[in-house]
């Protein structure tokens, strides 16, 4: 496994864990009212398409196991350079449904789950 490996998996773990931490007892209409938690998990999106991104260049092979590289780091890319287009609905979908994945699979890897 190269150096920086278990680094960027901690990365994404810590971040996908915060964010389904900090948004465990809300609802939609929640994250929608709540402009701080709603900011707080746009970082750490964008923390984990980052390290995607660099886990796709430094370790395709670790990277091939996680599903949907290409669109994490495209939605990291939406929240940076599209931040004014972002769908607070569409991204409670992708907290409730992809988020949760992308940690179980990023657990594995790491060996903690």
């Amino acid at each position: 496994m190269q150096p920086k490996t278990p680094k960027l998996l901690v990365d994404i773990s810590d971040a996908a864990s915060f964010i389904l931490d900090s948004t465990r007892a809300a609802t939609v209409g929640d994250y929608i009212q709540n402009r701080q938690m709603r900011q707080a998990v746009e970082r750490n999106f964008e923390i984990i398409g980052e390290a995607v991104n660099r886990l796709i260049r430094l370790a395709p092979t670790t990277a091939a196991k996680i599903s949907n590289t290409e669109k994490t780091v495209a939605f990291r890319n939406v929240l940076i350079h599209g931040y004014d287009s972002i769908d607070d609905k569409e991204m409670w979908q992708v907290i409730i449904n992809s988020v949760p994945k992308l940690l179980g699979e990023v657990k594995r890897l790491l060996g903690t789950g």
